[in-house]
C-alpha cells in the first residue's frame, strides 16, 4: 500500500503548479528502457485513480501491458488493419506503438448503470484518469505518452487481445519508459482567443 503524503489543501503548492504549467509529453517512439517496475507502476496507478468520479461509480480500470505482450498485440494490430485493407502507412502506425512500447497501461472506460451518471460524464472520467495518469507517470521522472489510434477503437481488437467486455472501450494506452529525447516546446493555445467571461 503506498502509504500518501500528509498535505493542507489549502497550502499552495507552488512545485505542483510549476510543473503543470511546463508539463510536456513525451513521444512515444522516443521512449527506451528501464520503464517503471511494478512498486513505481503502483504509485502511478493509485495517482491516476484519484480522479474526479461523480456517484463513485469507478467507470473504469486498467490492463497493463508488458513489452513481450505489447509485440504480440503489434503483430496483431498489423494483422487485423491489413485484413481490413487499411492503407500502408496505417497498417504500419497500427502496430508502431506496441511494437515501440517499453510498458503499457491501457485505460479502459468501463460504464456502469446509473440512473443519476449519464455514461458521457462517466466517460470523461476515463478521460481524467488517463491525464492523471500520465502527469503522475511525468511527475515520477518517467516518459509517457498519450495515445488511441486504430486499435483503440477496434472493437474486435478490444474485446478478442485485451479482453474488454461489451460497452467496454479504450479510453487511452499510456505508454512509459525512459525519456530518450527531451522534445521541444509547442504553441500553446492562445487564451484570450478561447475565453470568454460572464460577469452579470
Amino acid at each position: 500500500m503506498t502509504e500518501l503524503p500528509e498535505v493542507n489543501p489549502a497550502e499552495r503548492n507552488d512545485a505542483a503548479i510549476a510543473f503543470l504549467l511546463t508539463r510536456r509529453s513525451r513521444p512515444a517512439k522516443t521512449l527506451k528502457a528501464p520503464a517503471p517496475d511494478e512498486a513505481a507502476l503502483r504509485e502511478i496507478l493509485t495517482a491516476a485513480a484519484r480522479t474526479p468520479d461523480h456517484g463513485k461509480l469507478e467507470p473504469w480500470r486498467f490492463i497493463t501491458i508488458t513489452r513481450e505482450a505489447a509485440q504480440r498485440l503489434g503483430a496483431e494490430a498489423e494483422a487485423r488493419a491489413k485484413a481490413q485493407g487499411l492503407p500502408d502507412e496505417k497498417i504500419a502506425k497500427a502496430g508502431k506503438q506496441f511494437h515501440d512500447s517499453q510498458l503499457c497501461v491501457a485505460v479502459v472506460s468501463s460504464p456502469k448503470q446509473s440512473e443519476k451518471v449519464p455514461q458521457v460524464e462517466q466517460l470523461y472520467s476515463a478521460g481524467a484518469v488517463c491525464l492523471s495518469f500520465l502527469n503522475a507517470a511525468l511527475a515520477a521522472g518517467w516518459g509517457a505518452n498519450w495515445l488511441t489510434g486504430w486499435a483503440a477503437h477496434d472493437e474486435a481488437f478490444g474485446r478478442e487481445m485485451l479482453g474488454l467486455k461489451d460497452g467496454e472501450s479504450v479510453a487511452g494506452f499510456i505508454h512509459l519508459g525512459t525519456e530518450g529525447v527531451t522534445p521541444p516546446e509547442r504553441p500553446r493555445p492562445d487564451l484570450d482567443a478561447i475565453t470568454t467571461r460572464i460577469s452579470e
